[in-house]
């Protein structure tokens, strides 16, 4: 059985103008992330639930009751180590 050998298809290259409205992307209006420099730094994610974020307005908020929490907690077991 021997097959028969066809021309190379040629895909069309998409143009800016051949794309939907919604997948344009102006590039002037472009901003940096913000966010990019944070991740190269030591840190983890955590998911707070609504009722928690709304005490917590930012980061510095929860790592300062963290904090103060394991300051607590690390009192209370020297306390109990005697």
């Amino acid at each position: 059985m021997t097959m028969k050998k066809t021309g190379k298809s040629r895909v069309r290259a998409s143009t800016v103008s051949d794309l939907r409205p919604k997948y344009r992307f102006e590039y002037r209006k472009a901003k940096p992330n913000r966010f990019a420099g944070q991740a190269a730094e030591d840190r983890v994610v955590v998911v707070l639930e609504r009722d928690v974020a709304r005490v917590f307005p930012d980061s510095r908020s929860v790592n300062n009751a963290l904090r103060a929490l394991a300051e607590i907690a690390s009192r209370k077991a020297r306390r109990a180590a005697k």
